[in-house]
């Protein structure tokens, strides 16, 4: 299993010069991608332009939205700015979707929210076409598109995996619940007659450091998930605060077949990718 690091570009104080300076050391090693979250109504940037600006200084990591919220964006500019960020990055793409949860970025967009998985599906026929024709988008000198991912829990959602894309990034938990989800993305592969399997990536958070860094991380996932209200302490309490921790977590997700994990941090702080990257390295991991 390959191990990613996620930017920190949805973490309230993260500035410009933090991210680049973060992509240009996950380049060096151990980390096989740099991932990216999308949020509208929040204090972010957005996850194409993190990844554009992460392209300008990184030569061999590969770059993952992990996820768009597609429906809030315009299917051709959409197609236009991925297929842009394939190309600036020599094919390093890896562009993964879905609908999101929040009610209230929907409203800022002016999308209905109950309109947001027939928007996805058809976006999704829509986005293949437009990379295929290359009449609107810069040609990727090794890879013509991006690899595509989409994620989501509904059998709508396990569907549209098996119909459209390459394969199904899960939205984080313990290692069980990747195990249910893969078991669905597998089944639903399996029914469409596709060759092969899914590609399966997972994502997790993690905060290293002092009692105060860990309480801030936390402090960060209950903001950030408040929209799911009691639940958000759970999601807290997933968080991985020491190297057994997330030994543990990566061991029971290459045990169910996870092909990539992206851990994001809680903290914007460098220190953070570099302690992280001294555990993958105790623990043997080297970027495929």
């Amino acid at each position: 299993m390959r191990v990613g690091i996620g930017l920190p570009g949805t973490i309230p104080g993260a500035d410009g010069q933090l991210l680049t300076a973060w992509a240009k050391q996950a380049d060096e090693g151990p980390f096989s991608s740099l991932g990216t979250l999308d949020r509208l109504v929040y204090d972010s940037y957005d996850p194409l332009v993190m990844l554009s600006a992460a392209a300008a200084v990184t030569e061999s990591v590969r770059l993952a939205t992990t996820i768009i919220i597609a429906p809030l964006h315009s299917t051709a500019l959409l197609a236009k700015f991925a297929a842009s960020v394939h190309a600036l990055s020599n094919g390093r793409l890896v562009l993964g979707l879905a609908v999101g949860a929040r009610h209230e970025d929907y409203k800022a967009a002016g999308i209905a929210y109950s309109s947001r998985g027939r928007r996805l599906s058809e976006q999704l026929a829509t986005l293949r076409a437009i990379w295929e024709e290359e009449e609107m988008v810069p040609p990727s000198p090794l890879h013509r598109e991006p690899e595509l991912l989409l994620g989501g829990l509904s059998d709508a959602s396990f569907a549209r995996v098996a119909r459209y894309a390459d394969g199904y990034v899960h939205g984080g938990g313990p290692p069980r619940t990747f195990v249910r989800a893969a078991d669905k993305a597998h089944a639903a592969w399996f029914d469409a007659g596709r060759p092969g399997r899914p590609q399966l990536w997972a994502q997790g958070y993690f905060a290293l450091g002092s009692a105060a860094t860990i309480e801030a991380g936390a402090n960060h996932l209950r903001d950030y998930y408040a929209f799911t209200g009691p639940f958000a302490e759970k999601i807290a309490a997933g968080l991985l605060t020491t190297p057994q921790a997330i030994a543990q977590f990566l061991r029971g997700y290459e045990l169910a077949g996870c092909d990539e994990m992206i851990l994001f941090p809680t903290v914007p702080d460098l220190s953070q990718l570099q302690q992280l990257a001294d555990v993958l390295h105790g623990l043997g991991r080297r970027a495929a």
